[in-house]
């Protein structure tokens, strides 16, 4: 990847995901090509913390309609983060 915002796209608004923002616990969208070294060092570049664990998921497209036609939406890779105890990332 050539730069930290290349990595990550945008981070994931989710009810569940901000519940567990009290435990530490954050999610993003990230490039598809993305592995778990580089999400955790352009996280430390862009937001100055420290990442203790990174799960990294592939989502796959969901079939969607419109009228009579048939397509797909893009598949996307998300990355749930759990940041060192006492860290926080301002997301507001």
């Amino acid at each position: 990847m050539n730069g930290s915002y290349d990595v990550i796209k945008s981070p994931l608004v989710t009810e569940k995901l901000q519940r567990e923002s009290s435990l530490g616990v954050y999610g993003f969208l990230v490039n598809k090509k993305a592995n778990k070294i580089e999400i955790r060092k352009a996280l430390k570049d862009i937001y100055k913390v420290d990442v203790i664990k990174v799960n990294v998921i592939n989502m796959p497209g969901k079939t969607r309609r419109l009228r009579f036609k048939e397509g797909r939406t893009p598949s996307w890779k998300k990355a749930v983060v759990r940041l060192k105890k006492g860290q926080t990332i301002d997301l507001a």
